[in-house]
């Protein structure tokens, strides 16, 4: 069987690899959060524009399916966790913990990192997930976590040791809770439908172009929170 490596879509989802790569490398060395955050952009966009370049060109592959999560695991999985851990070494504890506690932390930081692994695995075998996803996808992950670091890189926010990892394990197990999340997979462009997704994205917008940056935290908890909504009513439906 031949296989081809250098596809479109293959070369898309290695710009989606390469800027993940670089922002959790700019983390790391100590550089500017906020070219960070504009890194893991780089990488969601590029990480949409992969399939919608399969679907154009009708240039599906298994090769590609498995790149596709790999590039994911670095960018939306390392990469959001090593701008944690730039924000750890940057805060400080409230109150006086022993010498191991920090270690500890900063190593529990990784725990977005291991859930997005566990996370891309499940979504790869999981046929219930072509509509609706099964826990926060990782790109939303990731972006929460890089503009917290573009936040608190242009001092409009401080985090403290304490809040980053409750932070980094209530975002690590949404990743993999049950919890229907809906997609943005349009079925059509007709209201019927797509209502939520129309409604929600207008929000967003009208959200981003009053906060900018400060805004994507607060889009990706309403996602979580309007998600969780719309789960406990459909449950209700379900037992009426």
């Amino acid at each position: 069987m031949k296989i081809r490596l250098f596809t479109l879509p293959n070369l898309v989802t290695l710009c989606n690899l390469l800027s993940g790569s670089m922002a959790a490398v700019t983390a790391l060395t100590g550089g500017d959060l906020r070219v960070a955050f504009w890194l893991v952009v780089a990488a969601a966009v590029c990480d949409f524009l992969d399939g919608l370049t399969a679907r154009l060109l009708n240039s599906y592959s298994g090769i590609g399916v498995e790149l596709d999560s790999l590039a994911d695991v670095v960018s939306f999985g390392f990469a959001p966790a090593a701008i944690l851990y730039a924000l750890y070494g940057r805060s400080a504890w409230h109150f006086a913990l022993p010498e191991w506690v920090s270690p500890v932390g900063g190593v529990a930081l990784f725990l977005v990192t291991a859930f997005s692994a566990l996370r891309l695995a499940k979504f790869n075998v999981d046929e219930e997930q072509h509509t609706e996803f099964t826990g926060l996808p990782t790109p939303a992950c990731a972006l929460f976590f890089a503009a917290l670091g573009w936040l608190v890189q242009s001092g409009v926010l401080y985090l403290s040791r304490g809040m980053l990892v409750g932070l980094a394990v209530a975002f690590a197990l949404l990743l993999i809770l049950p919890i229907r999340m809906f997609s943005f997979k349009f079925s059509g462009f007709g209201w019927r439908g797509n209502a939520l997704r129309y409604l929600f994205a207008l929000f967003a917008l009208a959200l981003f172009l009053w906060l900018k940056v400060g805004a994507v935290p607060l889009i990706i908890l309403l996602y979580v929170v309007v998600s969780g909504v719309r789960n406990l009513l459909a449950g209700h439906h379900r037992a009426e």
